[in-house]
Formats: structure tokens, sequence, C-alpha cells
């Protein structure tokens, strides 16, 4: 960040002395952060709000790969085994588990950015949960789908993957649930979108590392220039060149960067995650 920061001191000081060559130009850009969301909004109302409705766009992949890793068959869920929902009227014969409460889990398969649409994930849990009247020991199996995944995008974009848990098993039996993953290799996770590292302003500082590595080239044959007393009077054009092309880079380095693409995504099974429950959930 400090290297960064003096980059971007260097590159005002340039744009000042360009103006002499280049006509001025200014852009303006959005560089919100996480934090300044979670304290203006209720992120568990509109992360719940999202997950309950179904994802209308699915992103193509278009680069042809999947690297799921396939699970073991005595993993896999037969949705048709599912319990239905079950009926305000049912529900004082079953035991509730409180909607918010949160599970420490492992993935049994490796999940990442191209893994398709729809893929079915499980993941078992790796601590027991005491809540009233209940408990869910370590072990218990989560099974949930991809509801979205692309891989890295230009602009600089990361890649994506979007899990939702939608069932769990409880005493041989497989109950609904609804549930969102808030934690993936240590990292939160909010709006329950897994995300790849974004590189739009590491791509603005590699551009403008390539004004500042011509830049000093230009000072040098300036330097040397100054040395042969035939041509010193001319020494000083190189590095008006260099200041010009620094410049010049710098300033196109935001449209540029927009070529730059995010960082690849990848969860390898064993991983922990934390899950949480977005609605009560019924067990017997």
């Amino acid at each position: 960040m400090a290297e960064l920061f003096k980059k971007f001191s260097i590159l005002f000081f340039i744009m000042l002395l360009s103006n002499i060559y280049l006509p001025a130009s200014g852009y303006e850009l959005d560089i919100s952060v996480d934090e300044e969301i979670r304290n203006k909004y209720d992120i568990d109302k509109i992360e719940q709000d999202i997950l309950n409705n179904t994802l209308n766009s699915n992103i193509k992949n278009t680069s042809g790969k999947n690297d799921v890793s396939k699970v073991n068959p005595d993993l896999q869920l037969d949705y048709s085994s599912v319990m239905p929902e079950i009926s305000a009227a049912e529900k004082k014969f079953y035991r509730k588990i409180p909607k918010w409460t949160t599970f420490i889990v492992k993935s049994d398969q490796t999940i990442s950015n191209y893994t398709a649409k729809g893929t079915k994930v499980t993941f078992t849990s790796v601590e027991p949960v005491y809540k009233k009247n209940v408990t869910i020991p370590a072990g218990t199996k989560f099974y949930g789908e991809i509801s979205n995944s692309h891989p890295p995008q230009i602009t600089g974009n990361g890649g994506l993957i979007i899990i939702k848990i939608t069932a769990v098993s409880y005493n041989g039996q497989t109950y609904p649930f609804n549930g969102k993953i808030t934690k993936a290799v240590s990292k939160k996770i909010f709006f329950n979108r897994i995300k790849g590292k974004r590189q739009y302003l590491a791509g603005i500082g590699k551009h403008i590392d390539k004004g500042e590595n011509f830049y000093k080239k230009t000072r040098q044959i300036s330097s040397k220039m100054s040395d042969i007393p035939v041509i010193a009077l001319l020494s000083p054009v190189p590095t008006v060149i260099g200041i010009a092309g620094y410049a010049s880079v710098a300033v196109v380095s935001p449209v540029t960067a927009l070529g730059v693409k995010g960082g690849n995504l990848s969860i390898p099974a064993g991983s922990n995650l934390s899950i949480k429950l977005l609605d009560g959930a019924y067990v017997n």
C-alpha cells in the first residue's frame, strides 16, 4: 500500500508538470469498499432478501474448464429423499434449530470459480453445536449447490462462487435447510459471494510502472548526453520526452487497466468454512 501511495504521489507531481505538454484530463473512480457498505446497510437483511430470490443471471463460462473434484459416492445426496417443508401444525412435534445458528464445516470436495452452476456440493461439520432441546453433532452432513460462478473477468474482476446450503442430515433423515457461507478459508464472506482478488488497482500500478521505467531511461540518456560537449545543450530533451511519456501512460492507465483480469478462486477439499442458518430449521 505504501509503495502504491508513493507511485500515486509521483504521478500527481508528474501530471502537474505535464500540463505544459498535454491537455488536462480528469478521471473519477468509484472504489467504494465493503466496510462502507457494512456501516450504511443492514447486511443480514439484504443478504437474506437476495438469497430468497432465485438468481436470474447466468454468466457463461467460456473457458471450458471444470475442475470439480469427484465426491465420494457415500457423500452424494439423493435430493428426492429430502423431507418436504414442515407445516406449521407439524412444527410443534419437531426440534427447532434457531435462525442465525452458525456451523463450522469442512468442504468434502475442491470448489473453484470454474465449478459449474448447479453442481451439488457437500460439507461436514467439524465441531458440535448445542442449542435448546437439540444438539447437532460433529460429522453432520450439509448439502448445497453452486448457485452461480464465473472465472476471472476483465476490469480486474476476480472469480466468483456462490453456494446455497439446502439440506442437512440429522439422525438418518435429511431435512430442508436454508443457509449461506459466511466465512471461507479464514476470509469473511459478504452477500454469500466468495470472490477472487480484485486486480484493477494493481493493473493501474503496473501500467504506471511502465511509464516510470520509460522516464528513468530517458533520464539516463540525458545524463549521458550532458557529458558530451557537442550535444550537451540537447540533453534536457530526452527528459522532457520522458516526463510527457510518463504522464501519458499515467493518464490512460485507468482505462488500460480495464483489460486486466482478476484473481482465480479455489477452495480446496478439507478447507474450513462457516455456514449460517437463514431461517429456523426443524429436525426430529
